[in-house]
């Protein structure tokens, strides 16, 4: 007896064949048109009937094929961070249910080596094995892709890498070239910019060189993506242990030229810190007119991010306009000055011993207070008769502190060398 077709259990077989054979022979035709990854969004959307996001390993997205509904679910389940990174950790390989449907995560990888992430989205049911298959394999062509993209890539950001790095330390004199060549990548330096530099903060733990490349190479692709967000002609590169972009100086009225766009790139970039990203500190320049301003720029940013994470540690954005008396001590040239003056004001206190830092501490805080005794006292949780034996102490080691206001300059301005000189 004939059986209807809808009843016969080789249908969905047939059908999942059909789609998986419609897929590859769509991806086959993208990777050998020199398609994106944009283009394999779009078809695996397309045949699965489902959304797609391909991101980089923290979840920054590179390429989508979500609509607002599919969106809006996963901005309701939280996971979509504030500055849109998509929290593809709480997704997993195994989904996360959506209503009806699910949300889940697939590695595109090559050789070992984790290239991005692949997130589909389906609000009506859940994915059934073979549409796992699918994006499998459709992960296997977006790991084809970004392989070559990243090989074309390592050769252009090297170039402008070099070419940046001999701008920025005053190796190339002929500045008129340097904007026309600029302009051959893409940059636009032919307007007021900030210069900022930006470092992943060191850990305690040792960690094997190949996982620090790895670390940097991410990060330098988070900037690279974050800063093509923010405007065109943007340049954007690594030099090794560090990342360098020009920021065009923003045009919010509330906040000083360049800051609104410095905070907006380190937010996006910084994220909730979720998907492994790493802690970075940021040093800002002045704004700057022009190219022949860039290499004092450069320096100041470098000083800023150096003075920075020893002020305020790891994780901070330092602008060297805020930088106050930080600012003028970043610009004494012979550090070697500078140790002498400490050692000069200090005296004992400047030795490397746990007495002399209590003793610093205690007359940072006497200074804060203005040598006001008893609030000093309430401050570091001391009876009053100690801090009075603590200032008879400092002054029998460093003068009349409590009377001469040009001696406390003088140390108030050695301790704070002594902060940012180590």
């Amino acid at each position: 007896m004939l059986t209807d077709e809808s009843e016969d259990p080789e249908v969905p077989a047939r059908e999942a064949l059909a789609r998986l054979d419609a897929l590859h022979t769509g991806l086959t035709r993208i990777a050998l048109d020199g398609g994106d990854l944009a283009g394999i969004a779009a078809e695996v959307g397309r045949v699965l009937d489902v959304g797609v996001s391909v991101t980089s390993t923290d979840g920054r997205e590179r390429a989508s094929a979500l609509s607002e509904d599919q969106l809006r679910m996963l901005t309701e389940h939280d996971l979509v961070d504030p500055t849109g990174r998509l929290r593809v950790e709480r997704m997993g390989i195994d989904g996360v249910r959506l209503a009806g449907g699910e949300a889940r995560t697939l590695r595109v990888a090559a050789g070992g080596q984790n290239l991005a992430r692949l997130v589909c989205v389906r609000l009506s049911a859940r994915l059934a094995p073979d549409d796992v298959q699918a994006l499998e394999r459709a992960a296997a062509v977006a790991a084809l892709l970004i392989t070559r993209e990243e090989a074309v890539n390592a050769v252009e950001t090297k170039y402008q890498g070099d070419f940046l790095r001999d701008l920025l330390l005053r190796r190339t004199a002929d500045l008129a070239y340097v904007a026309e060549h600029a302009d051959t990548f893409g940059w636009n330096l032919r307007r007021p910019m900030v210069v900022l530099t930006a470092e992943l903060d060191p850990i305690e733990a040792r960690v094997p060189a190949e996982q620090w490349r790895a670390w940097q190479k991410r990060f330098s692709a988070g900037w690279r993506q974050v800063c093509s967000g923010l405007g065109e002609g943007i340049p954007t590169v690594d030099f090794s242990s560090e990342v360098v972009t020009l920021l065009p100086v923003g045009t919010d009225p509330g906040a000083p030229p360049g800051h609104d766009i410095v905070r907006r790139a380190v937010t996006a970039v910084a994220g909730d810190k979720g998907g492994g990203r790493r802690q970075f500190s940021a040093g800002v320049s002045r704004p700057v007119p022009d190219i022949d301003a860039l290499p004092g720029a450069y320096a100041q940013a470098r000083r800023a991010v150096e003075v920075g994470r020893r002020i305020s540690g790891g994780g901070s954005t330092t602008f060297f306009d805020q930088l106050g008396l930080h600012r003028l001590l970043a610009l004494v040239p012979d550090p070697a000055e500078l140790h002498s003056f400490v050692r000069d004001a200090l005296g004992p206190l400047a030795e490397a011993t746990t007495d002399a830092a209590e003793l610093r501490e205690t007359l940072q805080v006497l200074l804060d207070t203005n040598f006001n005794v008893a609030e000093a006292a309430r401050v570091q949780f001391f009876h009053y008769n100690t801090m009075r034996y603590r200032v008879s102490k400092l002054e029998r080691l460093l003068g009349p502190l409590s009377t001469d206001p040009n001696l406390r300059l003088d140390v108030a301005v050695a301790l704070q060398a002594l902060r940012i000189g180590g």
